[in-house]
């Protein structure tokens, strides 16, 4: 990982996730990926082996007594998870049931590799049959279900169709989420629990996170009454962030904003992107743009502006995929923390909406030539965001 710890030093942009891309966009042949976190060891076979995750470089550090071993856990990003109604009526079965299994079962092995998945859960659950698409969404609660199942272990709730459903479509979210095991701020069904999940703490190898998360809209649905949907405003960002700090070891900001499909931040991003880190962010989250937007982390941490879309039924150029972001974080003796990075692009292929990764899209697409194009327009589309040289193709 020698390569790894030489360009922790530098930005994403140009630096450790241009190395990620290379690799994950079929750049350098499988057999010299330096990230290679998913390769099935033949052509269908669906055993994967997590391969190591990008590496922090080490320190001079001369750790004083008492020795205290540095930890080390593992992140992983995912972007907007929607639900269109011909995403539902995909996952409908013969007996009125939904099966999501197809959808996950690409970045499943992805998941398991790391200590903890984070999804922005971009739509309300619903224990009707009322399933709603655009523009106020309501899906089957058996979609989070999937999601628990693949490993997803964090929803982060607060965006633009958190309120879609009004009070109850708040409430079944959420007692959906608990039910199943799956923690979740931003959103929060009363004031009792804001209080103890907000800032949501979670310990991982010995690291203590803080998650915070906010939206910069509701698409100009009020908040319910008695309900809590954390907004983006900086006197109460600075006080959650004092908060996070003092009970946490890692602070992430996971936050909604920005401009739809545009690829570049917009000023007031960078502002309060700037804002955040300034104000103890480690790590700051984005999602809302339904399109990939720059990567700007070092060994300090750093901004991911917009992950995109994990799975959608939006098809028009930049928005049919996404990124996960993998983060590797060491805690040292010290207490100061040390991050390194990648990132692997994924696609959704229809008619069943299944995510795709590198190595998965080399081999469902051989034989599905318009998909493929459509795939290989959007990594050399990626590519260029990202500064990266233009890919071959295999």
């Amino acid at each position: 990982m020698k390569v790894a710890q030489n360009l922790v030093k530098h930005g994403l942009r140009s630096g450790l996730l241009g190395v990620g891309l290379l690799c994950g966009l079929g750049m350098v042949p499988p057999s010299q990926h330096l990230f290679p976190s998913y390769v099935p060891s033949s052509p269908g076979d669906s055993t994967a082996t997590a391969a190591p995750w990008p590496a922090c470089a080490a320190t001079d550090r001369i750790p004083q007594p008492p020795y205290r071993a540095p930890r080390t856990v593992h992140l992983l990003f995912v972007g907007d998870v929607m639900q269109h109604l011909p995403q539902v009526h995909a996952a409908r079965q013969a007996d009125g049931t939904f099966d999501y299994t197809e959808v996950f079962a690409d970045v499943a092995p992805y998941f398991a590799a790391a200590d903890l998945v984070v999804a922005n859960l971009e739509t309300t659950l619903t224990d009707s049959d009322n399933y709603a698409g655009y523009p106020c969404f309501r899906s089957p609660i058996a979609l989070a279900a999937a999601l628990q199942k693949a490993g997803v272990d964090v929803c982060a709730l607060a965006n633009n169709h958190c309120c879609d459903a009004g009070a109850r479509g708040i409430r079944t979210t959420t007692r959906t989420l608990t039910d199943l095991g799956l923690l979740h701020t931003g959103v929060f069904a009363d004031s009792t629990s804001r209080a103890t999940s907000h800032p949501l703490v979670i310990e991982r190898g010995g690291i203590r996170f803080a998650l915070l998360n906010y939206t910069e809209s509701t698409n100009g649905i009020p908040t319910p009454r008695g309900t809590w949907v954390n907004r983006i405003d900086t006197a109460a960002m600075r006080t959650d962030l004092q908060r996070a700090r003092a009970a946490a070891d890692c602070t992430v900001v996971i936050i909604h904003w920005g401009n739809e499909y545009q690829r570049e931040p917009s000023r007031e991003q960078r502002r309060l992107a700037q804002f955040l880190r300034r104000h103890g962010a480690d790590l700051v989250v984005g999602s809302h743009p339904h399109v990939v937007q720059p990567v700007e982390v070092d060994s300090t941490g750093g901004i991911i502006y917009s992950l995109g879309n994990f799975v959608s039924n939006q098809r028009k150029r930049y928005t049919d995929g996404g990124l996960m972001a993998r983060l590797t974080v060491v805690l040292e003796y010290d207490g100061s923390l040390h991050w390194a990075s990648d990132a692997i692009p994924v696609w959704v292929h229809l008619p069943g909406y299944r995510i795709l990764t590198p190595e998965s899209a080399n081999r469902t697409l051989e034989h599905a030539p318009s998909a493929r194009q459509a795939y290989i327009r959007f990594r050399e589309d990626t590519h260029e965001l990202l500064s990266l040289p233009t890919p071959h193709h295999r």
